[in-house]
């Protein structure tokens, strides 16, 4: 009896096992970024709770003090804007030239806004916008700005756009001129504008509209020029609360 002859193993092409790690690989980084982002949420309902408690309370102090007739009632009453489960708001920050960038990656670039380096905007942080920033991860970087960053932010470097005019954000009156570029927004000052932003509210996405897309000052410190991950030692990417250092120095 004839022995077999034993059949060479199949073998899988480098290609498809290098495909298949990058799916995996990319599949544990969307994991990672969700698990971040609802323990940011649950971390920022737990600060918002703790904030409006102790507004109710100064409130309610100031009641005991002042006629009803007062501009105080309408206060605590005013709508709020705030919703549970909303995704945090994202500042992200062009920190790369176009030098060796894909056409796709312009094109999703343009659609942030980012046209040139350190052009900075503001995004709310749900799976979508998660997603397309992954796709240009190599030349931004992003995280969640705190309430102070957000406001000296946009109090410094505000611009609005009207039109394709950049107008700056000098005081609340000329937020009263511009105010059908908010539409039925209800938002009539700049502080409102950070409100929005700072909760992503009901009308974030008109709110960051408004604002022209931030100049950014290059920092002295804090960018290496790696593209590489910032959780991997490089710039890009997601720094989460640590986006804040870099705010600092570059606002």
């Amino acid at each position: 009896m004839s022995e077999e002859v034993a059949q060479p193993l199949a073998t899988v092409p480098e290609i498809i096992l290098k495909k298949r790690k990058s799916n995996e690989e990319l599949a544990l980084r969307r994991k990672e970024q969700l698990e971040q982002r609802k323990f940011r949420l649950n971390k920022n309902k737990q600060e918002l709770s703790r904030n409006l408690r102790t507004l109710s309370k100064s409130s309610l102090q100031g009641i005991l003090f002042f006629p009803l007739t007062t501009l105080i009632f309408p206060i605590l009453l005013k709508e709020t804007s705030i919703r549970d489960n909303e995704p945090p708001a994202s500042l992200v920050i062009r920190i790369q030239g176009k030098n060796d960038m894909h056409p796709a990656v312009r094109k999703n670039l343009y659609s942030l806004n980012l046209r040139k380096i350190f052009n900075a905007v503001f995004v709310r942080a749900d799976e979508a916008m998660l997603e397309k920033l992954q796709r240009v991860e190599p030349y931004v970087t992003y995280g969640y700005p705190s309430l102070k960053n957000v406001k000296e932010l946009i109090y410094k470097k505000g611009y609005a756009k009207i039109g394709k005019q950049r107008v700056p954000l000098t005081d609340n009156n000329l937020m009263k001129r511009y105010l059908n570029a908010l539409g039925k927004s209800n938002i009539i000052c700049i502080e409102d504008i950070v409100h929005e932003i700072a909760s992503t509210g009901k009308y974030f996405k008109e709110a960051a509209s408004f604002l022209w897309p931030f100049t950014l000052n290059k920092p002295e410190v804090g960018l290496k020029g790696v593209k590489a991950r910032y959780l991997d030692g490089g710039d890009s990417g997601n720094r989460e609360d640590k986006i804040n250092d870099l705010i600092s120095k570059m606002n």
